[in-house]
């Protein structure tokens, strides 16, 4: 018993310096990535600012002024204003909050079916797996965004009702990625020797199996997140997504493009905010995607 709590602590401390390690290797791969650590850079500014909108937001998004309506971006107002008088910066900042709050919930939506549907359907085969996988074919057959405006037509717009649309395309590419990962997972040698030792068929898929699929999951979602965010812009730009006056970078566009030979500014900084966000999130997935490959360990 003394040499079993004696082993403990050593064991933990070790445990927590190989995790540590583990970290800063990761890093160490994904900062020679030049591009990538610039990718991360937006993320972050861009996080930080859906986080802290209501503080660095110069004026409120809301308020209206005819009197400065269509101005060009100026000292007052650094993007200038729309055709309401509003400032149009402000609204880029909390339409970013609104897009990626959605984006980051249909993903949730999509990971968490779609990650269940796969493991299981992966772990377990045969009948189960056939009749997942083919309802999947079904829905993938549907072009991703003919699906999510027939969804969100039928459900009607808001946050909740857009996320759930923009969800439901997402979630047979993260059912075929996660049966494609734990079929190569559940034939190695642990896996079998937790079979071996009693443990249930249930408590191996979760405790074993899908903790060792993180790393590709992590990868998806990052990349999904940038695609979401363009679907999400999509959606509103055609008037089935976030719904005014809530801003949001797609509707801010939709709302310009009656002035775009006008006045430049409402439809080019939205579009702008757009491509770096999806810029940001394809480079830190395929950064993550290089620095978490085990075959780039060596």
């Amino acid at each position: 018993m003394a040499g079993k709590l004696d082993s403990d602590p050593g064991s933990a401390f070790g445990g927590q310096a190989r995790k540590r390690n583990g970290l800063k290797d990761l890093w160490r791969r994904f900062s020679k990535n030049r591009l990538a650590v610039v990718a991360l850079v937006i993320v972050i500014i861009l996080v930080m600012s859906a986080v802290f909108a209501d503080k660095i937001m110069p004026y409120s998004y809301s308020k209206q002024d005819p009197s400065i309506s269509f101005q060009m971006p100026n000292a007052q107002h650094l993007l200038g204003t729309d055709n309401y008088g509003r400032d149009l910066l402000s609204r880029i900042i909390y339409g970013g909050r609104i897009s990626l709050l959605v984006s980051v919930v249909a993903v949730a939506i999509s990971l968490a079916i779609g990650g269940f549907l796969g493991a299981t359907a992966g772990y377990f085969a045969g009948i189960y797996e056939n009749g997942v996988m083919r309802a999947m074919d079904i829905i993938m057959a549907v072009p991703g965004f003919l699906l999510a405006i027939s969804v969100s037509a039928a459900l009607g717009g808001g946050l909740l009702n857009t996320s759930v649309a923009i969800s439901i395309g997402g979630i047979p590419m993260c059912t075929r990625l996660m049966r494609a990962t734990v079929m190569t997972i559940k034939d190695q040698e642990y896996i079998e020797a937790a079979l071996a030792l009693g443990n249930s068929r249930m408590r191996i898929l979760f405790k074993h199996i899908i903790p060792n699929t993180l790393s590709p999951m992590i990868v998806d979602t990052t990349l999904k997140i940038g695609i979401n965010i363009l679907a999400i812009s999509g959606l509103s730009f055609v008037g089935l997504g976030v719904q005014p006056p809530t801003p949001e970078w797609g509707s801010i566009m939709a709302a310009g493009r009656d002035y775009i030979r006008d006045f430049w500014p409402l439809v080019t900084f939205p579009g702008i905010a757009i491509m770096l966000t999806m810029f940001g999130f394809n480079v830190l997935g395929d950064g993550l995607r290089d620095a978490l490959d085990p075959r780039l360990k060596r």
